[in-house]
């Protein structure tokens, strides 16, 4: 799966807006995921993915519809552009690299040119040279500058070169490129003043600003050896920046490129844009996050600002994301809503009917109905998230504890791991019922021809297999509570220990539950020698249970009295 992230020169016309993207998602197979206009920068960002041949031809119709659409002569706006599609990046998700989108980049820019007549650039990963990763460097001059790059040996487009005509000065050009996967994040100011708002900007991004004589403002401009001015750079590496005043929100912001958020993650640009700004006398209110953020860069804000309060991270996802938004004001201008925004959400297809999606009522109803699954298996998992669950509750009363305030991060850190094994039983709840259900669609395949007999029972055995590892890796993962509510037993928040014991005995009860799965599916397998270790491991795995739930409750019942 690969993204495309292209930027139309065009963010006021709802009507072209929405040609445009019709034809993207007319042209193939693809998911559009945002459409992000804005009216001060006359810019609309819009966001699809898909398979990679599907998002290439989505994204060469796209960039044909804004050519019959956007005329490039009639266009004013706040952010820099070159073109009816200024730029058009294709961006790795999953099952392909970098390097093999910067190979479909450059096929898209050589056919963009040659099928309709647009001069392109490629940049980023797709680059021909190294100062054409620099997007800025593709887009020197902007549209009016066309011109006169055309006629440039230096500055001409990697496909398309010809002099300037009429049909280019009504599409203008397109940058193409591949790069991972980027922020475009606006950092809203107290303040009307564009100078201010980039005086901030050229603090904090890579580049930084030109050095100066005398006065750092109007003084001459330092040149090197090459004639090329002399940059003293900005705090934030991977980061590029400006400062506007948009005058629909009536307010100065800084506006950045994250382009590499593992050097430089979201709320470490939040913070330095912070200190850069007071510093200068200016405070951000708020932040804008222009089409969608990957959810990992939520995560861990939300983290981030928890620590800063001492408060535990071990909390639910939702939860993390929310206090993500409040701490940098990401509803500020706008509701921010995290199933709009945050990709994943947005990729994840709705209703897909999942067992823990349900109610707790809804579950039990389904589980007593005369359907086999939800069975044992998928019970068993549940009743390991609810052990992990209580382990992790302890956990986090513990870590906010009036008198534990310098024990907070000790606790934080149990609450994190209770959390990511209960996140992993609750995904083994579905995943036990998908087992079975495979085991189902095997009895529902031909069995006439002696080559049909030979591949039911083939997909009989492998089905069974997996009906077996999944109860095998409950066992596993509940028994990992152990180390929880063990530690919360005897350490936790005394008044909530009975919790702990209770979460011991939910624990026991998935493991034990989980290994009769295990037994009666591994009862079915022609390998023997397999079944046997299949089953030796889970015997191994529930006398540690049962052995660990007697510790526990030997605990629990001392501290009870």
């Amino acid at each position: 799966m690969i993204e495309c992230v292209p930027n139309f020169s065009e963010g006021r016309n709802k009507e072209v807006i929405a040609q445009i993207t019709a034809a993207i998602e007319a042209a193939a197979d693809v998911k559009l995921l945002d459409v992000d206009p804005g009216e001060a920068t006359n810019r609309t960002v819009v966001t699809f993915v898909g398979e990679p041949e599907a998002v290439v031809e989505a994204a060469f119709v796209g960039v044909k519809r804004a050519a019959e659409l956007i005329d490039m002569r009639q266009h004013k706006g706040a952010h820099p552009r070159m073109g009816a599609t200024d730029v058009l990046p294709l961006i790795p998700i999953s099952g392909i690299t970098l390097e093999e989108c910067a190979t479909l980049a450059r096929q898209l820019a050589e056919r963009i040119s040659t099928e309709l007549n647009i001069p392109t650039y490629c940049y980023e990963a797709a680059a021909a040279t190294e100062e054409r990763k620099n997007l800025a460097v593709c887009r020197q001059g902007e549209y009016e500058g066309l011109a006169e790059r055309m006629g440039s040996a230096d500055s001409a487009p990697d496909f398309g070169a010809r002099p300037f005509d009429e049909a280019m000065a009504r599409s203008g050009a397109t940058a193409v490129g591949a790069r991972d996967f980027l922020i475009a994040v606006n950092f809203n100011l107290n303040t009307t003043s564009t100078r201010r708002a980039n005086a901030i900007a050229f603090d904090v991004r890579e580049k930084g600003r030109p050095v100066r004589e005398g006065n750092p403002i109007v003084g001459k401009i330092v040149k090197d050896e090459n004639g090329e001015p002399v940059m003293r750079p900005g705090t934030l590496k991977s980061t590029k920046g400006i400062g506007w005043f948009i005058e629909e929100y009536g307010i100065a912001q800084v506006s950045m490129n994250l382009t590499n958020i593992g050097v430089t993650p979201l709320h470490v640009a939040f913070d330095e844009v912070c200190r850069a700004a007071e510093a200068r006398g200016v405070r951000v209110t708020g932040t804008e996050i222009v089409g969608l953020v990957p959810k990992k860069a939520l995560i861990d804000a939300g983290k981030h600002f928890l620590r800063k309060q001492h408060r535990s991270v071990g909390i639910s996802e939702s939860e993390i994301i929310r206090i993500a938004v409040r701490s940098m004001g990401l509803d500020e201008l706008k509701p921010f809503n995290p199933e709009e925004k945050i990709v994943e959400y947005m990729v994840c297809e709705k209703g897909a009917n999942k067992l823990v999606d349900m109610t707790c009522t809804a579950f039990a109803e389904e589980t007593a109905s005369e359907s086999p699954a939800p069975g044992g298996g998928s019970i068993s998992a549940y009743m390991g998230a609810l052990g992990a669950a209580l382990g992790t509750m302890v956990a986090n009363l513990s870590s906010h504890k009036a008198g534990w305030d310098e024990r907070w991060e000790e606790f934080s850190d149990y609450a994190e791991r209770g959390q990511a094994i209960m996140a992993e039983l609750l995904a083994l709840v579905d995943e036990d019922t998908e087992a079975f259900n495979r085991i189902m669609a095997v009895f529902a395949m031909p069995k006439t021809t002696d080559e049909e007999k030979a591949a039911r029972s083939a997909a009989l055995q492998a089905a069974t297999l997996y009906a077996t590892q999944v109860p095998l890796k409950t066992m596993k993962a509940s028994l990992r509570v152990f180390e929880i509510v063990k530690a919360m037993a005897e350490i936790g928040n005394p008044n909530s220990v009975s919790d702990a014991g209770v979460g011991a005995l939910a624990a026991r009860s998935a493991v034990l539950g989980a290994q009769l799965n295990v037994k009666i599916n591994a009862a079915g397998l022609k390998d023997r020698a397999v079944a046997d270790a299949l089953t030796a491991e889970a015997e191994q795995i529930a006398a540690e249970a049962v052995a660990l739930e007697a510790e526990v409750l030997k605990i629990v019942n001392e501290k009870i009295g």
